[in-house]
């Protein structure tokens, strides 16, 4: 359930245990690193070492592919961007430096900027932990445009997962489109704030029937597509526990089903769009670490008012799959000023234990139910018992929280 109204306060990415800041610099501000090279094609993403010591490195990428290229260094989840370089031209070349922490990553590229990429591996820092020294200000911004980073990836895998969904949901192949519903709304998830800021197009994206509804506005987007794959009984009600879920609406047509599904790859284009271009850009650096720790809070609340109550999937009963993509994305803004409020002295990292035992005793809690990699339960499936638990600990984990923005800007 989103509102059309709310800034950015978005999420970033970053490792939780081992911050790398990275920027895209010019070969000869490097001399000192250790050098890698790294080969993208259409089908491979060829690093020349899969281990190397803690400290500075740099890789440099040459896209020996057909399609501009990305390449990314992720944290040990696979999710989480430590360290990107793109728009790099067939036959280019580009160079990523990163202060590399000891522990396991990933390295991947990405050919064409969308999709899951290719040649995804393993690649292992050994060594001592390394200090990372600078201006406040230049880790900042770094911050800033790892949050970038973490955006444009996100909705570069959404475009292609929302054309699968919709090529199964047009076509009448209703158990396809089920199964992949849940998952291709996570990606959306754990970015959602970006396209709260874009006036109507979170409300076309992700509004639930009521809310549509409540504000005059024509139903489309994820909502009105759920609501045909998992028809509703006839004595449901809507998501206003007042509403029978018949009333003046019936299954889509073949037709309505076509414009709906086109309605929603346009708007996912458009969502696309804004984040490859300077408004967006622009904003972030406008709303600056604020931005990304108010996002911390924000999806975190989304989890509060929408998730916990089951009212955003009402349908499908997949809130836990949106639930966890929520977290997902307010622990990596977390994650990205993490070493901003420890900073702040011994009440910033008084804070900052609060908070991730908070994030850990959520997540195993929700980890009982399912995961987004195997699946969750049905939202029906919990308990009273199951659902104030997880109720108890949002409240917990969202005091600390709150406290994060003026932390980090002390």
């Amino acid at each position: 359930m989103t509102t059309p109204t709310r800034l950015i306060t978005a999420v970033a990415a970053t490792g939780a245990a081992a911050i790398i800041l990275a920027g895209c610099v010019a070969k000869n501000d490097v001399a000192d690193a250790a050098a890698l090279t790294v080969s993208s094609t259409d089908g491979e993403c060829a690093v020349s070492q899969t281990t190397a010591t803690s400290g500075t490195l740099t890789f440099d990428v040459s896209n020996d592919s057909t399609q501009v290229t990305e390449f990314y260094l992720l944290a040990e989840d696979g999710l989480r961007i430590v360290g990107e370089v793109e728009n790099i031209a067939p036959s280019a070349s580009r160079t990523l430096t990163v202060v590399a922490q000891p522990g396991e990553y990933f390295t991947l590229c990405k050919p064409g900027m969308l999709g899951a990429g290719v040649g995804k591996a393993g690649f292992t820092v050994t060594g001592d932990v390394v200090t990372v020294d600078g201006p406040d200000s230049e880790q900042k911004q770094q911050a800033v445009d790892l949050y970038a980073a973490f955006v444009k990836d996100q909705v570069g895998q959404l475009v292609p997962a929302i054309d699968d969904l919709v090529a199964a949901y047009e076509s009448g192949d209703d158990d396809t489109a089920r199964a992949l519903f849940p998952n291709t709304r996570a990606f959306y998830e754990r970015i959602e704030p970006v396209a709260e800021s874009l006036g109507a197009l979170d409300p076309r994206i992700d509004y639930r029937e009521v809310d549509a509804v409540a504000e005059g506005m024509d139903w489309t987007g994820f909502h009105r597509i759920e609501k045909d794959l998992w028809v509703p009984a006839e004595d449901a009600l809507n998501a206003d526990g007042e509403t029978p879920a018949w009333q003046d609406w019936a299954p889509s047509t073949t037709a309505e089903r076509g414009e709906f599904g086109d309605q929603l790859i346009a708007d996912v284009q458009e969502l696309y769009s804004y984040v490859h271009s300077d408004d967006f850009t622009e904003a972030l650096d406008a709303q600056g670490i604020a931005g990304i720790s108010n996002g911390a809070i924000a999806l975190l609340d989304e989890v509060a008012t929408g998730k916990i109550s089951g009212e955003e999937d009402w349908w499908s009963g997949t809130d836990l799959w949106d639930f966890a993509a929520n977290v997902e994305g307010s622990e990596m803004a977390f994650s990205l000023v993490r070493d901003l409020a420890v900073a702040q002295g011994d009440s910033g990292a008084d804070l900052v234990d609060q908070i991730e035992t908070g994030y850990a005793a959520l997540k195993e809690s929700l980890m009982a139910h399912g995961s987004l990699d195997d699946g969750f339960i049905g939202y029906g499936e919990l308990s009273g018992a199951d659902k104030r638990e997880l109720t108890d600990l949002i409240n917990a984990l969202a005091e600390p929280l709150s406290q994060l923005t003026g932390t980090v800007l002390s």
